[in-house]
C-alpha cells in the first residue's frame, strides 16, 4: 500500500467510535473553511476591494468634517495624481501594468499610491530577492557552453544561437546536444515513467513542485522516496508555500524528515508582508542521479492523473530528458534549494550528466526568475512567434495577455502564420476564464483560431512551430507566470519528439469546439461583464 500519513492516521484510529469520527470530520471541514478564509485574506483582489472601501469611508469623512477645505483638497489631489502619473510613465514597468495602476490611483489616489509603494518596495521579499540574485551570479558559470552544438547550429539556424545567447545572458542555461527527449501527452504517462525511473535511483533524487497533495499519486511516489532514503539515496523534496493553505499541514517538512527525506517549503506565507500571488515557485522539476529529468505542467496530485475529476478530464503535458541537458535542471533545483541554506552548496558531483550518443536535435532547458528584469519565458514565446514560417500551435490553461504578447500573436497571424490556441472548455477559475474570453474578439479578428477543450481542463503549457521548434514547461500565458512566478521550461529544436507534440495537438484539437464570431456574440453576459471589469486590474491579480 502506498505510504500516506493520512492512511496511517486512519489505521491508528480504527478503534475510535462513530461519534469521535463525526466530530473529527466536522473539525476537518472547519479547518478547510478557515484555510479558504486565509486564502482570501492573502488575495490581492480582496486587498484592493478593502482599500477601495476604506477610501470611500475616508472621502465621506472628509466631506463631512472638512467641507470648507474641499477646493484645496481637490487641488492637492490633482497635483498628487499628476505627480504619480509622471512617475509611472517614466518607470520601467510593463505598459499594461502602468495603465492598471493609473486606473487604480485615479479611483483611490492616496490609498492606491500606498498600495503601489507596498508592491514596489517588495516588503517581505527583499532578503529573498538579494539572496536569489547572489546565488544566480555565484552559480551561473558552473555549467559551461559546449562549442560543438553552437558550431552545428551556426550552419543550420543562427536564430537559435541568438536565442541561446539571450538565455545565457539572463541565467546561463546552455543549449545541448547528446540528449534524448520523450514527450508525455498526459499526466498518467508521466506518472508511470516517474515510478519506473525512481526505482533506478542510486545517488540522489531532487523534486521541486508547485503542488504536492496526499493521495494515490503522491502516496506511490512517497513510498519509493522513503525506501530510497533508507537505502542511502540523497532525497530532497521542495514544494511551494501555497500548499499549506489547503493541501498539506504546516509541519509536513518535519513529517518527511522523519522518513529520512530532506524537505523544504518554499516561501511560507507571511501576513501583511506578502500575498499568495507574489513570487511563488511554480516550477515542476524531478532529477534522478543527474541522468534523468522531468519537466512540464504535471504536479503531484490526483487530478493531474485523472484519479479525481474536479474540472472534467485533465489534459496535461510533460517531457523526460536523458543526457547532458539534465544538468541544467539540477542547477535550477540547487539554486532554489540553497535560497534557504546558510552555506550554499553546489557540489560538482550533482552537475555531472552522461552523454547520449547518436541523439538528434538540440535541447535548452531554461528558468525564469521574477526577481530580475528579464521576462525570459515571454521573450522565448515571442521569439517563436516572430520566427515562425508556417504555424504556431499553442496549448495553455490561461490567456491573460499583456500588450507585447498580444501584439506578437496578432502580428504572426496577420503575416499569414497559422496560429491556433487550445484553451479549457471547463474552467478551474471563473475569473481567469472571463479574462481569457475578453481577448477572443480581438484575437480572432486578427486571424487567430481559438478552440476550447470540451471534455474538461487543459493544463498543458506547449508551443510547437513548423515541425522543428517547441517549448514544453510550466509557463502559462498569464501575468502570474510571465511576471510573478519562478518558472522553467524546455526549448526543443529539431528533436524527434516534436512530431509527437504536434500529433498530440492535432488529437486534442479533435476534442475541441472552435470559437467563432457567433459564439463570442452569444457568450454569457456574466462572462462578458466580468471579463471587461477584471481586464482593468488583470496585472494585479
Amino acid at each position: 500500500m502506498p505510504y500516506s500519513f493520512k492512511n496511517n492516521i486512519v489505521m491508528e484510529n480504527n478503534s475510535t467510535n462513530k461519534r469521535d469520527n463525526n466530530k473529527e470530520f466536522i473539525m476537518h471541514l472547519t479547518d478547510l473553511k478557515n484555510r479558504g478564509i486565509i486564502r482570501l485574506f492573502f488575495s490581492r483582489f480582496a486587498l484592493i476591494v478593502l482599500l477601495l472601501l476604506l477610501q470611500i469611508l475616508l472621502f465621506i469623512s472628509l466631506f463631512i468634517w472638512l467641507e470648507k477645505y474641499l477646493p484645496y483638497f481637490t487641488l492637492l489631489q490633482a497635483i498628487f495624481v499628476l505627480s504619480i502619473s509622471i512617475y509611472l510613465f517614466n518607470s520601467d514597468m510593463d505598459s499594461s501594468a502602468k495603465l492598471t495602476w493609473l486606473a487604480v490611483i485615479a479611483v483611490m489616489p492616496f490609498i492606491g499610491t500606498l498600495f503601489l509603494i507596498f508592491t514596489k518596495s517588495n516588503i517581505g521579499h527583499r532578503k529573498t530577492t538579494k539572496r536569489a540574485l547572489e546565488l544566480i551570479n555565484q552559480s551561473k558559470n558552473l555549467i559551461s557552453q559546449d562549442e560543438k552544438p553552437l558550431k552545428q547550429l551556426q550552419n543550420s539556424s543562427s536564430s537559435v544561437v541568438h536565442l541561446n545567447q539571450y538565455v545565457c545572458n539572463s541565467g546561463n542555461f546552455p543549449i545541448f546536444d547528446n540528449t534524448t527527449v520523450k514527450y508525455f501527452s498526459s499526466g498518467e504517462e508521466k506518472f508511470a515513467s516517474i515510478i519506473e525511473e525512481l526505482e533506478t535511483a542510486q545517488n540522489f533524487i531532487f523534486m521541486e513542485y508547485f503542488i504536492i497533495e496526499e493521495g494515490y499519486m503522491w502516496g506511490r511516489i512517497l513510498d519509493i522516496l522513503s525506501r530510497k532514503a533508507k537505502e542511502g539515496v540523497d532525497v530532497r523534496v521542495m514544494y511551494d508555500g501555497m500548499c499549506e493553505l489547503a493541501l498539506l499541514p504546516h509541519d509536513y517538512p518535519l513529517r518527511l524528515q522523519q522518513l529520512g527525506i530532506k524537505a523544504k517549503m518554499f516561501a511560507p506565507l507571511t501576513p501583511f508582508v506578502s500575498t499568495h500571488y507574489n513570487y511563488r515557485d511554480h516550477r515542476k522539476i524531478l532529477v534522478i542521479d543527474g541522468s534523468v529529468a522531468f519537466n512540464g505542467g504535471v504536479n503531484l496530485a490526483d487530478e493531474y492523473i485523472n484519479k479525481k475529476n474536479k474540472y472534467g478530464h485533465w489534459k496535461d503535458a510533460a517531457v523526460m530528458l536523458k543526457g547532458k541537458a539534465v544538468k541544467s535542471f539540477t542547477l535550477m533545483f540547487l539554486q532554489m534549494w540553497n535560497l534557504m541554506e546558510e552555506e550554499p552548496n553546489f557540489e560538482q558531483k550533482f552537475l555531472q550528466s552522461p552523454d547520449i550518443q547518436n541523439s538528434q536535435g538540440f535541447v535548452m532547458p531554461f528558468a525564469d526568475c521574477p526577481l530580475d528584469k528579464d521576462k525570459v519565458g515571454e521573450n522565448v514565446y515571442m521569439d517563436i512567434l516572430y520566427r515562425a514560417k508556417r504555424y504556431v500551435h499553442i496549448m495553455t490553461p490561461y490567456l491573460i495577455l499583456d500588450g507585447e504578447l498580444e501584439t506578437a500573436l496578432k502580428y504572426a497571424a496577420q503575416r499569414g502564420i497559422d496560429i491556433k490556441i487550445i484553451l479549457p472548455g471547463i474552467p478551474d477559475k471563473k475569473s481567469a476564464y472571463a479574462l481569457a474570453k475578453s481577448h477572443y474578439k480581438s484575437l480572432t479578428e486578427a486571424g487567430i483560431k481559438i478552440y476550447e477543450y470540451t471534455p474538461g481542463f487543459v493544463h498543458s503549457k506547449v508551443f510547437v512551430s513548423d515541425s522543428f521548434r517547441a517549448v514544453v514547461g510550466t509557463i502559462n500565458l498569464d501575468y502570474r507566470s510571465l511576471y510573478h512566478h519562478f518558472e522553467c521550461a524546455t526549448y526543443l529544436y529539431k528533436t524527434p519528439c516534436i512530431k509527437d507534440i504536434e500529433e498530440d495537438f492535432e488529437n486534442t484539437l479533435k476534442k475541441c469546439k472552435p470559437v467563432t464570431a457567433e459564439s463570442i456574440k452569444n457568450e454569457k453576459l456574466f462572462y462578458k461583464i466580468l471579463g471587461k471589469i477584471l481586464k482593468l486590474v488583470a496585472p494585479l491579480m
